[in-house]
């Protein structure tokens, strides 16, 4: 009985501690959300809810600020052993605009147009984690969905979209169904490339499976804390060329703590989903709801 209170004191302990060492920087209540950035030794994240409960929007190692500190975002890179060089990036959420930064480095010549839908989190983006639009990086804060819509009546395309939008819960609803992706499509160039951030574990993965699959057929699923969906507007390139291509920028990628060695073992086509699950559609998408725990 003892020992059972003395281990359970003893976890409650290390869990206050965890939270202590949390440093509070910077917090705003926008139109949104709350807007909060914490750090924790050298690592800064932004985060949606206190304390980081429901994970973290960015983060980012202030002693070494381009070495990616997450997971997910490395897999993101890997969008580009399948065309690595495209000439036009959409990115749908800024974050604290790790993906921009790294993008502008490693493609100096690619135009980038980045979506937000709150200017409270461009704000702490260019604030505390680096983040500088310039004449090749551009910010339009409005809703990710309305911003594709108004890009395919204007027959913009992009060689390279990148999906990582969320709010304080996970991915808003109506940028996840079958007509939103639709709509990506519409926007990609012949051959170009879908790269989205979502959960590897989450009552909502067999419904985000089989609505990708829907639009774009077979895709690579990278999994690693997160799960990356890598698509194309086309077949997809075969191991034997995506190898070769991830030779194209492995100097640049070193920079970010990015490797093949890590990235290659991660590319699947294997469906691991309940193909019969429901697809979602703008009718029927209970996103979050299907996502609580």
């Amino acid at each position: 009985m003892w020992g059972r209170i003395t281990i359970a004191v003893l976890l409650l302990a290390g869990m206050a501690s965890q939270v202590q060492a949390q440093k509070l920087v910077h917090s705003e209540r926008s139109l949104y959300r709350e807007v909060l950035v914490y750090d924790t030794g050298s690592v800064r994240c932004m985060c949606f809810t206190r304390n980081c409960r429901v994970g973290r929007q960015t983060c980012m190692d202030t002693r070494h600020p381009d070495r990616f500190a997450l997971n997910y975002t490395r897999m993101m890179l890997g969008a580009l052993y399948l065309n690595p060089q495209p000439r036009s990036i959409l990115i749908v959420g800024l974050g604290g605009g790790t993906l921009p930064r790294a993008l502008m480095q490693v493609l100096p010549q690619t135009a980038i147009d980045t979506v937000e839908i709150d200017p409270a989190v461009v704000r702490v983006a260019k604030q505390y984690f680096d983040f500088a639009p310039g004449s090749r990086v551009s910010v339009a804060e409005q809703d990710g969905r309305v911003f594709v819509k108004r890009a395919i009546r204007e027959g913009r395309r992009y060689d390279l979209i990148m999906l990582d939008a969320f709010d304080h819960e996970y991915i808003p609803e109506h940028l996840l169904t079958q007509e939103f992706l639709r709509e990506v499509k519409t926007l990609l160039a012949p051959g170009g490339v879908l790269a989205a951030n979502t959960f590897s574990s989450s009552r909502l993965y067999d419904y985000e499976s089989v609505t990708y699959a829907s639009v774009f057929g077979t895709f690579f699923n990278l999994k690693r804390d997160n799960r990356v969906i890598l698509a194309m507007n086309g077949p997809l390139p075969d191991m034997e060329s995506i190898e070769r291509n991830s030779a194209v920028h492995r100097d640049d990628f070193a920079k970010f703590d990015v490797h093949a060695e890590f990235l290659l073992p991660l590319f699947s086509t294997r469906p691991d989903w309940n193909a019969k699950t429901r697809i979602l559609t703008d009718q029927y998408s209970p996103a979050n709801l299907l996502n609580l725990n």
